[in-house]
Parts: structure tokens; C-alpha cells; sequence
């Protein structure tokens, strides 16, 4: 695929707490576990999603920030072979302002991501728990959004925000984006509320939804705190077996599942 664009996914939902940056880091280590070369750009100001790839604040010198500024980024390599990032530090969280009179503020990380070795095939974006430029800079750059939701209390609720969001900025910007899919998080098969938020989402949303259900796990929760994901912090744990039929579900619908990318258990 070396001579094809990457495809890019940002991993959006402006309410905090949904598993966001898990499924951001656990797929794209899952994808890359798969055989399939994956960049994960950190676009939180938070950097959680580098911190949990074992990426030390000395080995972001080429950062998130400095992409929407119009520098040179070389990823970093993380412990797993096919995966790489882009880390972000707490800088970015200046960047509206920074880019408060560029009328070409919306486009910056599109046209960054041009420069994209070639060699990448799937490109997630991490966004932050917010509606922000951030968030507008990555699904003006994307082909598609993937959407983390948690099973619980007003799951649905904020969504419709996001949807509009997503249909504004394809009337306006990038025709091309759609919506990947809908990933069911922190879901306990134990509990009634959880299994009404599924048939909720499955109701309204049909078949944007993930087959794959992410559980609460502890292992899940874990893992970060071991600088991790738990696909490879506990690749036997019902989190990250979770995470793995995740990928080769999501590969289906990339149209990606083939002899290069092995389904195979981990």
C-alpha cells in the first residue's frame, strides 16, 4: 500500500470520560499487532494517549503542536513493531489562540498529514473531549469518524452535537467525511443500564454500530498506569480480546482484511 494515502480516522466524542483515548490506543496497537503499519497523532493537549504508549515527556521534542505550526514532525516508535505517534504536550492547548488570525486555520493538519510516509496505512487521530479547533483540524483531515460511546446515563445525549458537527463540516469543508462507526465502551453485561444503552444505540444509530462491545475491565483500567495498552499489558483479558476483534472488525469495514493483515489471535 505504499503508494496509496493513508487512511485517517479521527476518534471523536466531545464528552470526557467516554474511553476515547483507550480505544485510541489499544486499536491502533491492535491494527499494528495485526501487521498493519498505524500512526496515532495525539491531538489532546493532555497527552494521554502518548503517556499511555510509554512515551516520556523527553522523547516529545517533535510534537502535535509543532505539526499545526507548520514543522517538520518525525513520529516516534513505540514498543510495538508497525506503530508509531505523534506525541502531544500541554503547548497545544495554546494553539487557537496561536492560529486565531489564520484564515486557514481549519486545514492545518490536513495539509501536514500530506507529508505522511506512505508507508502508513491507518492514520488515528486522538482528539480532545471537546469541540474545539483541535477537533475541527482532525475531521477536516479525516476520511472518517470514529465514535467512542460509554454505557451509561445520557450516553446518547451529547451525540447529536457531534453528529452535526460531522454533517457541517462535510457541507462545508470535507465532503468525503462520514461517520466509521459507533464503539460501545465501559459496558457491564451485568448491569440493566448498560444493556439498555446498547439497545438505545443499536436502535437509533443501526448499523453504525460496532458488533464488537468493549466491557469494563480492570484490566483496561489498569494498563495506563503501567504506560500500556492492554493489549499488550494482558493480551489474554477480556478488554483486550475485546479490542483485538475490534481491530478485525474495523479492518472489514476499511476493506483492508486480507492475506497482508492476519486475523489470527494474538
Amino acid at each position: 500500500m505504499a503508494d496509496k494515502l493513508p487512511a485517517t480516522v479521527a476518534i471523536a466524542n466531545q464528552k470526557g470520560g467516554v474511553g476515547k483515548t483507550t480505544t485510541a490506543i489499544n486499536l491502533g496497537a491492535a491494527l499494528a499487532m495485526r501487521g498493519v503499519r498505524t500512526l496515532i497523532v495525539d491531538l489532546d493537549p493532555q497527552g494521554n494517549a502518548s503517556t499511555g504508549l510509554g512515551i516520556a515527556s523527553d522523547r516529545r521534542e517533535s510534537t502535535s503542536h509543532d505539526l499545526l505550526s507548520g514543522v517538520a514532525v518525525e513520529p516516534v516508535d513505540t514498543e510495538i513493531e508497525n506503530l508509531s505517534i505523534i506525541p502531544a504536550t500541554a503547548d497545544l492547548s495554546s494553539i487557537d489562540v496561536e492560529l486565531a488570525d489564520d484564515a486557514r486555520r481549519a486545514v492545518r493538519l490536513r495539509q501536514a498529514l500530506n507529508g505522511v510516509s506512505r508507508e502508513t496505512e491507518i492514520v488515528l487521530i486522538d482528539c480532545p473531549p471537546s469541540l474545539n479547533l483541535l477537533t475541527v483540524n482532525a475531521m477536516v483531515a479525516a476520511g472518517s469518524v470514529l465514535v467512542p460511546l460509554q454505557c451509561e446515563f445520557f450516553a446518547l445525549e451529547g451525540l447529536s452535537q457531534l453528529l452535526l458537527t460531522v454533517r457541517e463540516i462535510r457541507r462545508s469543508i470535507n465532503p468525503q467525511l462520514r461517520i466509521e462507526g459507533v464503539v460501545l465502551t465501559m459496558h457491564d453485561r451485568r448491569n440493566n443500564l448498560s444493556r439498555q444503552v446498547e439497545r438505545d444505540a443499536r436502535e437509533y444509530l443501526e448499523d453504525l454500530v460496532f458488533d464488537t462491545v468493549i466491557p469494563r475491565n480492570v484490566r483496561v483500567s489498569e494498563a495506563p498506569s503501567f504506560a500500556k495498552p492492554v493489549v499488550i499489558y494482558d493480551p489474554q483479558s477480556a478488554g483486550a480480546r475485546a479490542y483485538f476483534e475490534l481491530a478485525d472488525e474495523f479492518l472489514a469495514r476499511m476493506n483492508m482484511v486480507g492475506a497482508e493483515h492476519g486475523t489470527q489471535d494474538a
